[in-house]
């Protein structure tokens, strides 16, 4: 039987989040390093059945500007669910656990992908119309190619036709 494990990525421990990036690595074939270190220092969603990683998401806090204001975001990054277990509701657990955290923030974002659109449109995400930009190290700079791909959830209030900046990290920004 498998059990649903929320845990801060210290209280996870070492077997599990290496069954975690070993999954992200099946399911994504374009897997970075730093794609995985997106995933790291939040709280981790895990359906996990004799300790093998079934399905996993995260989510971590980010700052996004909109409007004149920074605005506390829980992004969800790498959710997956093992190729063999898919379409047995694993993903959906997965983001129970983590929207569930969303009134620790003002709002909830993720980067879908292509796969995992229909997931999230069928949870209530929308996307964010509006042009989205990353604060580089060199200034606010488009980031067009991203432009419909996030997806907000919790956004009551927000123009989201209006501009949306993230914070920047190494690798994908969004």
């Amino acid at each position: 039987m498998s059990r649903l494990v929320l845990a801060p990525t210290a209280h996870v421990g070492d077997d599990l989040l290496a069954g975690a990036r070993a999954l992200m690595d099946l399911a994504f074939d374009d897997l970075e390093d730093d794609d995985w270190e997106h995933a790291l220092g939040g709280v981790h969603a895990l359906v996990v059945d004799d300790d093998r990683v079934l399905a996993h998401g995260s989510v971590v806090l980010r700052r996004l500007l909109h409007a004149g204001r920074a605005l506390r975001c829980g992004y969800v990054e790498a959710v997956a669910t093992h190729p063999d277990h898919r379409r047995r509701g694993l993903a959906a657990r997965v983001m129970d656990a983590l929207e569930a955290l969303g009134p620790g923030y003002d709002l909830m974002a993720l980067g879908a992908s292509d796969e995992g659109l229909a997931l999230y449109a069928a949870r209530g995400w929308v996307p964010w119309r509006g042009p989205t930009s990353v604060l580089s190290p060199d200034g606010i700079r488009r980031t067009p190619d991203e432009d419909g791909a996030v997806l907000v959830l919790g956004a009551d209030g927000l123009d989201l036709d209006g501009g949306l900046t993230c914070d920047w990290r190494e690798g994908d920004v969004w």
